[in-house]
């Protein structure tokens, strides 16, 4: 079973939302990490750059496959993880202390649409 870590939102689409003030980090999940297996690079917007709730802002390419990454909520990206541009196997070792992208939450009502850490794994086990 993946790890799933209470106190965080989840997306359908395996991306994680860590909230913290105003702004939140948002990387994958432990369960798209597994599913992807050796994640060799990972392709993350620019700072400033902003987003609609759903629109891709990036992909996690492993040695299996290419994944999008979409922005579970509207944010503006305020910092980038530049160490996952030389070690993007760090989304392997631990993908919630290895977020993607911080970004400022430009619609914080949106996180009311996205499931919490119980329902994560209820969705991940279907």
């Amino acid at each position: 079973m993946a790890k799933v870590i209470d106190g965080l939102f989840y997306a359908e689409s395996h991306e994680y939302v860590k909230v913290e003030g105003d702004c939140a980090y948002i990387g994958i999940t432990d369960y798209a990490q597994h599913a992807l297996g050796n994640v060799v690079y990972v392709d993350m917007p620019d700072a400033d750059d902003e987003f609609e709730k759903e629109e891709g802002f990036g992909a996690v390419e492993s040695v299996k496959a290419a994944s999008d990454l979409n922005a579970p909520v509207s944010c503006k990206i305020l910092e980038v993880n530049e160490a996952l541009e030389d070690e993007p196997e760090l989304l392997n070792k631990d993908p919630y202390t290895n977020w993607i992208v911080k970004v400022e939450l430009t619609d914080k009502a949106e996180l009311d649409d996205l499931m919490n850490a119980k329902a994560y794994e209820e969705f991940c086990a279907k």
